[in-house]
């Protein structure tokens, strides 16, 4: 059951749905957005009438959700939620980005990113969210030192950090470092322990999926995070990658039919360098509503080139 509160609804009309959905029995998951609130009632919704809620006061409407994405489904919040990620708002007008370093995460290559991220205008910068290695003796994970390396680099030039976690075990630096948002690689959308975790922290999210992930898959991934209290969820694609290397926006549209989280693409990771303007402006037509760029070795044509989209030239 899905509560969708009005625009004018006040603190008591909130709480007195709550109440009436945890006297059934059920959990409460409320999302307050820039304009209303929406409350999920989660668990056995027999007994539960739309029509009860929807004569309460404050109530704009009562509805069933069928599937697994109650919570981050168009169905439950018609209306765009934007996230804000330190000073940078995703879903709101405008292009959102964020720029760094996703397989380097050295400390030259960091400079380097953090300073092209800086004369483009941008707010966040990044490390991590690369296409991961199958082999063990390739596989890296960003640690302590990395953070710690990430956070004094940002601060230098002063952006706000974003960063890959991977390991639960490592949730409590990244709390402890005060980065702006998580960073799940699309290998860690499966590791629901992880995704509730990161549910119960006060911290946006970024999830990133690959064609290694359904759609379906991505926002049951999204589901786990909501249904542990936190909201503040931007989706973001990477594409498919080795030989049928690309990113499908008629994909992108179809998500945005389906959920109102705020959804970005990173577009070099998807087709690399040289293509990568082209299905940024597609995917920005299609409905996404930001970037995930890769900084490192910029030339100063292509970074002229990027901010022209990033200002909003997209056609």
């Amino acid at each position: 059951m899905i509560v969708v509160m009005s625009a004018r609804a006040d603190e008591t009309e909130i709480k007195a749905v709550i109440a009436r959905i945890e006297a059934g029995g059920l959990e409460a998951h409320v999302s307050r957005g820039m304009e209303r609130t929406v409350i999920g009632a989660v668990g056995e919704e027999r007994g539960l009438e739309a029509g009860v809620f929807e004569a309460m006061n404050g109530v704009e409407r009562a509805l069933r959700v069928v599937g697994d994405f109650r919570i981050v489904s168009r169905e439950a919040q018609p209306v765009d939620a934007p996230v804000r990620i330190g000073r940078t708002v995703f879903g709101a007008s405008g292009v959102a980005w964020l720029g760094g370093c996703a397989q380097d995460w050295s400390e030259n290559a960091l400079r380097v990113a953090a300073q092209a991220v800086r004369a483009a205008g941008g707010g966040l910068l990044y490390a991590g969210g690369g296409r991961g290695h199958a082999s063990p003796y390739h596989y890296r994970a960003l640690g302590v030192a990395e953070l710690e390396r990430l956070q004094e680099i940002a601060a230098e030039v002063g952006l706000g950090v974003v960063a890959e976690l991977r390991d639960v075990r490592l949730l409590d630096a990244h709390l402890e470092a005060q980065t702006e948002a998580l960073l799940l690689p699309p290998q860690a959308l499966s590791n629901a322990e992880l995704l509730r975790e990161v549910g119960r922290v006060n911290k946006a999210v970024i999830l990133q999926r690959d064609n290694r992930l359904t759609l379906d898959e991505w926002l049951a991934a999204a589901e786990h995070v909501a249904l542990g209290g936190n909201h503040q969820i931007v989706l973001c694609e990477c594409g498919r990658h080795g030989d049928a290397a690309g990113l499908d926006v008629g994909e992108l549209a179809a998500l945005r039919r389906r959920t109102y989280l705020p959804v970005i693409v990173a577009p070099q990771q998807a087709v690399g360098a040289t293509a990568a303007l082209m299905l940024a402006r597609a995917a920005l037509m299609a409905g996404a509503c930001g970037l995930m760029l890769d900084c490192l070795g910029w030339a100063k044509a292509e970074a002229a080139s990027w901010r022209g989209v990033l200002s909003g030239t997209v056609g």
